[in-house]
């Protein structure tokens, strides 16, 4: 008799219903939620509603005010939410006060795209990175995580006598982040390695926003097959591949984790290794997708993620990526106005790759030249 195959259901969506203070001007946070709504629906949750508040200042204890706070509670239970997700970062504090006020679970928007990383990480060190943010993020927060806090556990194995769950569960995420730092810096002297092999190299990275195409333009570039997906952070890991010219020019091209606003700064922090392969870059091209109509401010965000990277500001080309889909030939030529010297691509279809191409290799064999006539002045003098 066979054994009865057991069928298991695949995990259901958790309901989640999104809340902003809309401490910025309409259009603003509504852009923002929509974003918010991209990132829930990566994690695998469904967005029910989304609830704004719209006036007042932040609630020390609860992020938003009392009314506000009974509105949020009534719509999750109407709904059958089991989550509310904030756009803005909450205090320790203030996730177990709404906790306790809603009955749902909270999270804020960094510990969402934390979690959309861990779920998106494959390679040891992606998985060593997002671990590493993860455990910095939450070690502020552990206190009320247990009910039995005030318990002491003392005798002997790994609590002091004395010692407090709290403390216990503090010193072994402390010890846990020591040990991750040290892996990671030894992934870090093999990147380190391989790095200094290419310095002689010319190197571009594509940066930019979360979903602007880097990865689907790097695979029209290199003729590479990396993952490509519609949804935010699909790449995580740093990919590199070369192009070469019909004259034989070489250029090497890494492919970047994009960027989003209020990253997380512990995952800046813990990608800092991953992303020097942009921040060595003999040039960056910030991919911006160019349907967004709010690209200005996603540029603004990558912009401060690499002043916090970069020591010294690197060459950068400007590209306007899918521009199959805005329909109207004057907003390209307004992109082109504004923005003098920038290239309007679709990396879908191809349009404008050719003249990317010609201009990359035509900055790798500058590098070359002067590379080259470095040498030939250094045999001069000797």
């Amino acid at each position: 008799m066979k054994k009865p195959i057991d069928i298991v259901n695949p995990p259901t969506a958790e309901r989640a219903v999104l809340v902003a203070h809309a401490g910025r001007e309409r259009g603003a946070i509504d852009l923002s939620l929509d974003e918010l709504a991209l990132l829930a629906d990566t994690a695998g949750a469904t967005v029910l509603d989304r609830i704004v508040q719209r006036r007042g200042t932040v609630h020390p204890a609860t992020f938003i005010g009392k009314g506000k706070l009974e509105e949020v509670k009534d719509r999750a239970q109407q709904l059958e939410a089991v989550v509310t997700i904030f756009d803005d970062d909450l205090s320790p504090a203030q996730v177990r006060n709404l906790e306790k006020a809603l009955g749902t679970k909270v999270i804020d928007r960094s510990e969402l795209i934390l979690d959309i990383f861990a779920r998106r990480a494959r390679t040891r060190e992606a998985r060593l990175q997002v671990e590493l943010a993860q455990l910095e993020y939450s070690l502020p927060r552990l206190t009320g995580m247990w009910k039995h806090l005030e318990r002491q556990a003392g005798g002997i194995g790994t609590r002091g006598p004395g010692e407090t769950q709290l403390e216990t569960d503090r010193r072994l995420v402390g010890e846990r982040i020591a040990r991750l730092k040290r892996d990671l810096a030894a992934v870090e002297r093999e990147r380190e390695t391989q790095r200094r092999k290419r310095r002689r190299e010319f190197r571009a990275a594509l940066v930019g926003y979360t979903n602007a195409g880097k990865s689907t333009l790097f695979n029209a570039l290199t003729k590479s097959t990396v993952f490509v997906e519609n949804r935010l952070f699909a790449t995580l890991d740093a990919t590199t591949r070369q192009m070469v010219s019909p004259e034989r020019v070489t250029a090497l091209l890494t492919d970047t984790v994009g960027f989003i606003r209020k990253l997380p700064h512990h995952l800046v922090a813990s990608f800092r290794s991953t992303l020097t392969e942009a921040t060595e870059a003999d040039v960056l091209v910030q991919v911006v997708d160019a349907s967004d109509p709010d690209f200005r401010r996603q540029m603004t965000a990558v912009d401060r993620v690499l002043d916090e990277l970069l020591e010294e500001p690197r060459p950068m080309l400007l590209v306007f990526n899918k521009a199959d889909r805005l329909g109207d030939p004057e907003l390209e030529a307004g992109l082109r106005s504004e923005f003098p010297g920038c290239h309007v691509i679709s990396a879908r279809t191809g349009r404008g790759l050719a003249a990317l191409r010609a201009d990359i290799w035509e900055r790798a064999a500058e590098r070359t030249s002067r590379a080259r006539q470095a040498v030939h002045s250094t045999e001069d003098r000797t």
